[in-house]
């Protein structure tokens, strides 16, 4: 982003002017002035990029707090209305001849135990009883069946308990803490991109606004020299074409500013739009430290709490959540559980009044193969850590780069406050001698085009410190200190200069 700005100039304004519209002439909306400290607090409410990181994170923190749980019992309670019917069939043809032949056997043997005077009499009796005996256990069904319909309501109340998970519930939980900090580096890094995005804006309108300036005091002082040429050609001092030149150079820059205004009206209606307001006239200038920052490496060393380094090691940590994960299902799972009857009274016959256990259950065979997924696992732990380590990598790189460009936009810059006093200087002596017939007009022309490429230069070079230097804050997890060294800085652009 820096790269593409660094040259900063009229072309880019062209560029940028052909796809904007200006702001529609005599619109009633009024600027509302806005330092660079209040604009970062309204983005902070209005940006809804901002607002789904910030939802994202609390999604991500509540659902570990919803499987910080999962070691308690699960209790429910059901009801159930059942109705049944129960049929039930018993063979009696065995019993019946047992029972037969016991009686038979016991009437024999009654004779023989009464005394002699009464054996006839006894005989008799038996005999009868014999004679009796077939219809008797005729009349008993070789089969009893019988059937039963009812109705029955059925409340429970059943309990499970975890006591052993094969390290499945610890790796859940530890894999959604990792996710709940993966959410929040991704809500930091949308605030830092945010941030970085309303300083190329804000200070973009700036830097805009200082090349439709330069542009229009570019137009206004060929606007004068025309009027100075076309009095000296009156006069008969120069020729024509020396008044057909400095037209055309006037006709030039009128339509270079024009440009620029376009271009510098389309930097605001971005600010505008990014902080939702109707006009937006930034209070706060470009501005540049004059002094060297610190050195280089006093920015790194604090890699761990970037927002990108902070998703890659919570990422690690998701990872290794998930080989352990993966190991769990090698392990027995042992649980308790329970179950209580609420209406014993109209159970059904077979159920017990309450119930309580203890269980386990081991997979034998799986449809999935758990050493291919667990080896799975062990990779991804592996490509998470080497992406950490690139991340911190990365982030070393990107503090050097962004602390070179700072420094070397910051000398830049320092010279250009020789070249523009140079350029000034250059155009006077030229415009002086041009009236004193000492100079020509090409001179003037030169000089004039000098000064504005001074101007131009001093206001894109500002505005590719201030990018600099927000990307090496940036890069080096410091940029909430934006704002201080903008209250540091020595040198700092006019903001009342504006077309």
């Amino acid at each position: 982003m820096i790269g593409g700005w660094a040259g900063f100039g009229m072309a880019r304004a062209t560029i940028i002017a052909a796809s904007l519209m200006p702001i529609a002439a005599g619109a009633a909306a009024q600027d509302v002035a806005m330092t660079f400290d209040a604009a970062s607090r309204r983005l902070e409410t209005t940006s809804p990029a901002l607002a789904a990181a910030d939802h994202a994170e609390d999604a991500a923190r509540e659902t570990a707090a919803a499987v910080a749980t999962l070691r308690r019992p699960v209790v429910t309670a059901s009801a159930q209305y059942i109705a049944y019917q129960k049929t039930l069939a018993v063979d009696l043809t065995g019993q019946k001849e047992d029972a037969r032949d016991a009686t038979q056997d016991f009437l024999s043997g009654i004779p023989m135990t009464v005394p002699p005077a009464f054996q006839q009499i006894a005989s008799d009796i038996v005999g009868r009883i014999g004679q009796a005996l077939p219809g008797l256990f005729t009349a008993i069904p070789d089969q009893l069946s019988y059937r039963y319909r009812d109705d029955v309501f059925r409340p429970t109340v059943q309990g499970v308990l975890p006591l052993y998970s094969g390290g499945a519930i610890p790796a859940i939980q530890r894999g959604a803490r990792a996710a709940a900090e993966i959410a929040a580096a991704r809500a930091a890094q949308g605030r830092d991109l945010a941030q970085l995005n309303l300083i190329r804006v804000y200070f973009g309108e700036q830097a805009a606004a200082a090349l439709a300036a330069s542009a229009r005091e570019s137009r206004d002082a060929l606007d004068r020299l025309l009027s100075d040429v076309r009095k000296m050609e009156a006069a008969g001092v120069v020729a024509h074409a020396r008044t057909l030149e400095a037209q055309v150079a006037r006709d030039t820059a009128e339509r270079t500013w024009q440009r620029a205004a376009i271009a510098h009206d389309g930097a605001r209606d971005d600010l505008a739009r990014l902080l939702e307001v109707d006009r937006v006239r930034p209070t706060t200038g470009l501005f540049v430290v004059s002094h060297p920052l610190a050195p280089a490496g006093s920015f790194t060393g604090g890699e761990a709490r970037l927002p990108q380094t902070r998703q890659a090691d919570a990422a690690g940590a998701v990872a290794r959540a998930g080989v352990d994960l993966a190991r769990s299902r090698y392990r027995p799972q042992a649980f308790a559980f329970g179950e209580y009857n609420l209406n014993r009274s109209n159970a059904l016959p077979t159920e017990p009044d309450w119930v309580a256990g203890v269980g386990v259950r081991y997979t034998l065979l799986s449809n999935v193969d758990r050493r291919h997924a667990l080896n799975a696992a062990k990779a991804n732990a592996a490509a998470a850590d080497d992406a950490a380590r690139e991340a911190r990598k990365s982030a070393i790189t990107a503090t050097l780069r962004a602390w070179d460009l700072v420094e070397s936009a910051r000398r830049a810059f320092l010279l250009t406050d020789s070249s523009l006093a140079a350029a000034q200087e250059n155009l006077r002596v030229q415009e002086i001698a041009f009236r004193e017939g000492e100079a020509t007009m090409t001179a003037v022309l030169a000089a004039e085009a000098a000064l504005a490429t001074a101007r131009t230069q001093r206001a894109a070079i500002a505005y590719e410190y201030d990018l600099a230097l927000a990307a090496l804050l940036s890069a080096s997890g410091q940029l909430d200190t934006f704002a201080d060294h903008i209250a540091g800085a020595d040198i700092h652009l006019p903001t009342d200069a504006r077309p």
